[in-house]
């Protein structure tokens, strides 16, 4: 995932939007995963992991950014993307060696607090994200991305999911939807957005797949 916007309260809100190169392939949320029971999420079929995992039982949800900082070692990587279903099943930061990762960003949120947990391969740091509407980006909580400074303001005063959902992809810096032609001939593109809202009364999660050529 490359962008997600948090909007403390009840509801508690995530909006997400995932950016990956179109070849990789991957299916639509569901409970993919036996060994996380109850978990939710649209799963990578390379990796087997997801960006974003929701526990509707435990009104929680973990979403997964990439990070910026120093790369693992090729010969002992593994995915990140186990971190979201450990965190969103388990309830806490998952008990891992983040040597064997590649920097990354993992909001944890429930009803009681939103925490930021990042990793730059050699520090590992830890924050509650405020009360209020947060844009956390490939670079964290940056309020001088491009992205945050465009986009965070609209978002602080509604949803925006729909439009979000029907917006036209763009290759500028500060869009939120992409899509970036290669020069190998592949494309980096915004795949999916996501929307999650957990309250008392229970949890929903609304998705939108962008690209119109997948079959099914």
């Amino acid at each position: 995932m490359c962008t997600l916007i948090v909007r403390t309260g009840r509801p508690l809100t995530l909006m997400g939007v995932r950016d990956e190169f179109t070849d990789r392939p991957w299916e639509g949320p569901g409970e993919h995963w036996p060994e996380y029971p109850g978990v939710i999420g649209g799963r990578d079929l390379k990796a087997g992991g997801t960006w974003l995992a929701v526990n509707p039982a435990a009104r929680r949800a973990a979403a997964l950014l990439n990070g910026h900082g120093r790369a693992a070692q090729e010969t002992t990587k593994i995915s990140r993307g186990d971190l979201a279903l450990r965190a969103a099943y388990g309830g806490d930061f998952p008990d891992a060696d983040l040597t064997r990762y590649d920097p990354f960003h993992l909001v944890l949120a429930d009803l009681s607090r939103v925490r930021l947990f990042s990793w730059d391969g050699e520090r590992r740091t830890e924050a509650e994200l405020p009360e209020g509407t947060s844009m956390v980006v490939n670079t964290g909580l940056d309020p001088k991305s491009e992205r945050v400074l465009a986009h965070l303001p609209r978002f602080a005063e509604t949803s925006g999911w729909h439009d979000l959902a029907a917006a036209e992809p763009s290759s500028d810096p500060a869009a939120l939807i992409v899509r970036h032609e290669l020069a190998d001939g592949r494309v980096f593109a915004s795949l999916s957005v996501m929307e999650v809202e957990i309250g008392t009364g229970g949890v929903t999660y609304d998705f939108a797949d962008l690209t119109a050529d997948r079959d099914g």
